[in-house]
């Protein structure tokens, strides 16, 4: 339920409620008021149904504001005229990456908030973005750079930045803390009060701030406000598992953490009702869903056990582990749901698969992805092992075989795995290197020594045309394949984020589930053949309503005998459906 159902005064007293837990310290009345000047006036006052929030038609694209570059112009602009192009009514929605100044990580860890990198171009590309598409910006929320005035500020004893660093003594017991990467956790710092050792729960020149410092939480909620009235509709809250520390726990996912959500989400709706608040937590599926809270956290949490289980499910040619999983999913809460997405510019996060993969298929698979040209990144367990963290790889080369080697149905694997995510549940996301067929950018990798860098490729206009313009090749045809299904998508009510869906069960080869519309006037059988042999589908294992008309919308054949098989050629996908769209 969004802000606009409350009076002011019962926005307050939740908001009052959440700072009296979090700050027992601090006059919870002032604190309430402060918190609301910080974000600023209000930009909509609009009663916004939750089923209203998102729909069937909205489809968001993953960039930096360099991915495609052109010399003469700034980036951002480039971006823009290429969007506007190619892509104009294909997707509603664009995530540009920290476009912010920065010191490392590929634009996380953010030396000044309020500023547009002038490397890309300034606030004016970014409204102007945001006049085109509902625009995603990151707020990276757990962590600043160690170059950024409020650290420098925390170095000299001054403010804004003394007391905003969150500390620890060597000696605390801190083995059950949870993180991400190797590198030693704490960081020896000279200040003006003498050497002190802050907390990088990602790297030395990311700086974790404390949360539980007041002026913190008003720095953050000022810099929603900026992004807000900039043109910015959805906030994605990068890291925020990490967000409240406390000495003695595994510091993730801690109660303190989720109560800041749920007291920044209050706040974003009411700055703009149309707003949403986007969790980004890289961890096991159960863990991942309490980012929902009550339907009062996260409007929408990327769904991170999808891509694994999709990569696998397609090298392995058998959806076992993939319907598993769907059969256990939770349907999104009232106001909430799932941003589907197969690739990022991070590496396909494999704690997302614990519990869902044995450790025997997620072995064959990374040995699978290292044969294709991937890299494996590691971390450190709370025993200190070292274990696989990620997998480093484009998407497209992710899809150069299967186990038992690499084929020729490297492009049909890729848009089968695309298919999939438009299909389900919730918002589809596609990062902008899986339109283009992307390979693994080495050179890239041995400039920054970043595993990472292997999927950041920045392509050169002229560069990028010709490989779109380039007959039936790779690039001509994913790009053009992928906006057709996102524009068949954007037309079937049964796609709606919300809608129904059920699993099916046919062979291990067959993935399939059902999507109905919330007005029950659709269903669309989702069907992928994932093997590299043609699969006999015995339509009568579906269900077809017999009284109804059915037809594929991808391939636009229409189905006379319910009774009858279809051979489904290699990767083939159907979307069979007794209703078309507008």
């Amino acid at each position: 339920m969004t802000t606009d159902f409350l009076s002011l005064e019962e926005l307050k007293q939740k908001i009052h409620v959440l700072i009296a837990a979090l700050y027992p310290h601090c006059n919870a009345d002032e604190l309430t008021e402060q918190c609301l000047a910080a974000i600023g006036p209000r930009i909509s006052k609009d009663v916004v149904a939750p089923e209203r929030l998102w729909s069937e038609k909205d489809c968001l694209l993953i960039t930096y504001g360099n991915s495609i570059r052109e010399a003469g112009h700034k980036p951002l602009d480039t971006l823009q005229h290429f969007l506007h192009n190619h892509l104009q009514g294909v997707f509603s929605a664009v995530h540009i990456l920290p476009f912010f100044p920065f010191s490392s990580d590929d634009g996380f860890a953010v030396i000044d908030y309020t500023q547009v990198d002038p490397e890309l171009g300034d606030w004016g590309d970014i409204n102007a973005l945001a006049q085109d598409f509902k625009l995603m910006a990151d707020l990276v929320i757990n962590h600043v750079s160690s170059q950024s005035l409020w650290f420098r500020n925390y170095q000299y004893g001054k403010d804004p930045g003394r007391g905003y660093f969150v500390e620890a003594d060597p000696n605390d017991n801190l083995s059950d803390v949870v993180r991400p990467r190797t590198s030693p956790l704490l960081r020896k710092t000279d200040t003006a009060d003498g050497t002190k050792h802050v907390w990088c729960t990602f790297s030395h020149d990311q700086v974790d701030v404390d949360f539980r410092n007041e002026k913190v939480l008003l720095e953050y909620l000022g810099i929603i406000g900026l992004y807000l009235d900039e043109g910015a509709q959805w906030i994605r809250l990068d890291a925020v598992a990490f967000l409240w520390k406390k000495i003695g726990t595994r510091c993730i996912h801690l109660p303190e953490t989720h109560d800041v959500i749920k007291l920044v989400r209050l706040l974003t709706e009411y700055k703009n009702a149309h707003a949403l608040l986007i969790s980004e937590t890289n961890v096991p599926n159960r863990e991942n869903l309490t980012y929902f809270g009550n339907s009062n956290e996260a409007h929408v949490i990327y769904n991170f056990s999808l891509p694994p289980l999709v990569i696998h499910a397609l090298l392995a040619g058998d959806c076992t582990y993939l319907k598993t999983w769907m059969m256990s999913m939770p349907p999104s809460p009232v106001g909430c749901t799932y941003l589907n997405f197969t690739a990022s510019h991070d590496g396909i996060g494999l704690r997302p698969a614990e519990g869902l993969l044995d450790d025997g298929e997620l072995k064959q698979m990374l040995t699978a992805l290292e044969s294709f040209g991937g890299r494996i990144s590691s971390r450190t367990d709370a025993e200190g092992n070292s274990k696989p963290y990620e997998a480093n790889i484009s998407l497209f080369d992710a899809f150069k075989g299967t186990y038992k080697g690499t084929d020729q149905w490297q492009v049909e694997r890729l848009i089968s795995s695309q298919s999939i995510m438009l299909a389900v549940e919730g918002i589809p996301a596609f990062y902008i290197h899986t339109l283009f067929a992307t390979h693994n950018d080495y050179d890239k990798v041995k400039t920054t020594g970043h595993n990472r860098s292997i999927n950041r490729c920045n392509w050169s206009l002229s560069d990028l045309n010709e490989r779109l313009g380039k007959d039936n090749g790779p690039g001509q045809r994913v790009f053009n394949e992928l906006q057709r299904l996102i524009k068949i998508r954007a037309k079937q009510p049964a796609f709606h984020p919300n809608a129904t869906q059920f699993t099916l069960h046919l062979r291990p080869e067959i993935f399939a589930f059902w999507r109905q519309s919330m007005q029950r006037t659709q269903s669309i059988f989702c069907i992928y053949n994932l093997s590299d042999q043609t699969q006999e589908l015995n339509l009568a294992d579906i269900n077809l309503i017999s009284t109804e008309n059915w037809i594929d919308l991808i391939s636009g054949q229409v189905i006379d005998d319910l009774c009858s098989t279809m051979q489904l050629q290699p990767y083939q996908n159907l979307w069979l459906t007794n209703y078309v769209g507008e």
